[in-house]
């Protein structure tokens, strides 16, 4: 229980941090803004996307279950999201792989708090 309580608030830790960085940058940078562009996003979407990104790593530390599952559920389609917006538009693969990358911490993160949940 131990090992797996430690890989929840790792994983979890990670995801939230990451979260919190990238919704400033997607908010303060201009350099976010002219990738938005480059995906094919508009400038509206990008301010939705890191107000999304302040909300999801608030839910995911909540109580409820409702709105912790709500933040799984919408970083899973952000990360998957990213990955196949940079494959359309033939990026690298190490941008590609990122999205991915960040989505296997995001099911550690989950599947550690369902074994958390079931222990109890």
């Amino acid at each position: 229980m131990k090992k797996t309580r430690i890989t929840y608030y790792v994983t979890t830790g990670i995801i939230s941090a990451m979260m919190l960085f990238i919704g400033f940058e997607t908010l303060l940078k201009p350099e976010v803004k002219t990738s938005m562009h480059h995906l094919g996003f508009p400038d509206y979407f990008r301010i939705e996307l890191g107000i999304a990104k302040f909300i999801g790593a608030i839910f995911i530390w909540l109580p409820s279950r409702l709105l912790k599952e709500a933040a799984y559920i919408g970083f899973a389609i952000m990360f998957a999201s990213a990955s196949i917006a940079h494959y359309a538009v033939k990026d690298p693969a190490s941008k590609v792989l990122v999205g991915f990358i960040f989505l296997a911490i995001l099911i550690t993160s989950y599947m550690s708090y369902n074994r958390l949940q079931n222990l109890k």
